[in-house]
């Protein structure tokens, strides 16, 4: 637990700043909008219809959109519109937090008793005046709830930004979930917790001391949420120390990667760079970040890249396929391939030993002629994945039910029954623990998945960040992989991933 908290405040400070900025910014577009829309019922019904709909959005689908759109923005504009790490996650937060704050402000407004508003026109007060020193007093306190609210929900669903590439306590809690290292969910969810609450009391506190006139201590809350602001925003600050010396090391969301990204952190670390993490990436957006230079280095299988990226489905050697992955890379993306790590992490599927030979399975070929009676559990990509569609046609794969799982429950899914064969990955530590059969693949239908390191543009010249790496090339084998990966995933004597890295540098000799 101590070493899941020593990650806190770095992450809630970076996590408190995003809620904030995303918080002023919706501030800033829902007030005027509602003191608009409470005039014009027509702007009403669009605003509030418009902000509703956001909210019909899974908050993880309008963080994921905003990738696409940025990224489609950028080549528009010739570049320079980061589609990953704050951006987005600061549009998606923002768009988020406009119906609480928009749709009280209009209902204040419009519940008013008319004869207030008479009796101000009766006295001489112009329309501005009739505003600020008339309706916003009274409706003040109706405004304030929705905006608490919107605060809480900002620093809830900022969480999730970790999947954009956007560091938040949502590291700690992916990480916790993907590993099963259940203090590190703990952690990020309480003190994400602790930032709402934190924030709701102050807010309310301005919210009484406005009822008051007190000014002063409005004034002196809002000095604090802007310190805490210009506190939280230090990890955007320019370091003294160049920049050229700051790289980021990215992950997916599995044990693997965060494994391999610690292996990698360490050696850039003892070559004097300083390193951060961007953990919990999918396949797509992990690419595109090192593409377009928010992510430094991160390790990609070739397969993933071939049938995604290059969106190539024919089946050709692994040496020629990484040689063609590497001229694409550079050609196309100005990605350099640096080479591969000396293992293959391959899509497989796996069944229980005792129920592949008590139905006759052994190939991908003999499960076909079965699947339409059993159960398939898959990772959360596979099955929008052109791999499984590859596989699927070749073999006229029809399941009788196909469920998704985040990697670790896969496994409990199989082992208690809930699935009757899964899409493993072949350097995983579980297949030999939990005595799980590999189908052969007789159609050769699944390209190969050597593990690639991947180097964004920036370091493709730096010879220093490139000698740190180098020796790690073909040094994983599979069975230290496997070993490695285990020590995270297994239920007793679980370690974390830095601790099953330092255990993997060692093994190879590092």
């Amino acid at each position: 637990m101590s070493d899941a908290w020593a990650r806190v405040p770095a992450l809630a400070a970076q996590h408190l700043f995003l809620a904030l900025a995303a918080l002023a910014l919706a501030l800033a577009i829902a007030v005027p909008l509602g003191i608009r829309s409470a005039r014009s019922p027509r702007l009403a019904s669009i605003a509030l219809g418009g902000a509703s709909l956001v909210q019909t959005i899974p908050s993880l689908a309008l963080l994921a959109l905003f990738y696409p759109m940025l990224l489609w923005l950028s080549g528009r504009v010739g570049g320079g519109i980061p589609a990953l790490g704050f951006l987005p996650a600061l549009l998606a937060l923002t768009l988020y937090a406009l119906l609480p704050i928009v749709r009280n402000t209009v209902t204040g407004l419009t519940g008013l008793d008319p004869a207030i508003r008479e009796a101000a026109d009766g006295i001489g007060m112009t329309r501005r005046q009739k505003l600020w020193l008339v309706e916003v007093p009274l409706v003040l306190p109706i405004v304030m709830a929705g905006i608490r609210t919107a605060a809480v929900w900002t620093i809830g669903a900022a969480t999730l930004s970790t999947t954009v590439g956007q560091p938040s306590l949502g590291d700690l809690i992916f990480a916790g979930l993907q590993t099963q290292a259940w203090t590190l969910v703990i952690t990020g969810c309480v003190a994400a917790a602790a930032l709402a609450l934190a924030v709701d009391a102050l807010l309310g506190l301005a919210e009484r001391a406005a009822g008051e006139r007190r000014w002063r201590r409005v004034g002196a809350i809002g000095a604090l949420l802007l310190a805490a602001m210009i506190v939280a925003s230090a990890p955007f600050w320019p370091s003294r120390d160049g920049r050229d010396r700051n790289v980021v090391v990215g992950a997916k969301n599995f044990s693997e990667q965060y494994i391999l990204a610690r292996l990698i952190g360490e050696r850039l670390s003892r070559a004097g760079y300083r390193v951060t993490y961007r953990d919990g990436l999918g396949s797509a957006v992990a690419f595109g970040a090192v593409a377009t230079g928010e992510v430094d280095v991160y390790v990609d299988y070739a397969g993933t890249i071939w049938a995604g990226a290059m969106q190539r489905h024919d089946v050709v050697p692994r040496d020629q396929q990484v040689r063609a992955i590497a001229d694409w890379a550079k050609k196309s993306r100005g990605v350099t391939l640096l080479g591969t790590l000396g293992f293959e992490n391959a899509y497989a599927f796996a069944m229980r030993d005792s129920f592949a030979r008590a139905r006759g399975i052994a190939s991908i070929a003999d499960l076909a002629a079965q699947a339409g009676r059993l159960r398939l559990g898959s990772d959360l990509e596979f099955l929008d994945r052109p791999e499984w569609r590859a596989i699927r046609d070749a073999y006229r794969l029809r399941f009788g039910a196909a469920t998704p799982y985040s990697p670790t429950f896969m496994y409990r899914a199989l082992e208690s029954g809930r699935a009757d064969v899964i899409s493993a990955f072949s350097s995983d530590g579980r297949i030999a623990a939990d005595r799980l059969v590999v189908l052969s693949d007789p159609r050769q239908a699944i390209p190969g998945y050597d593990a690639i390191l991947l180097i964004g543009p920036k370091r493709g010249d730096d010879r220093a960040f490139i000698d740190a790496l180098r020796p790690l090339l073909g040094r994983i084998p599979v069975a230290a992989m496997r070993e490695a990966n285990y020590r995270v995933d297994r239920d007793a004597d679980k370690q974390t991933p830095e601790a099953a890295a330092r255990w993997l540098a060692a093994r190879i000799g590092l």
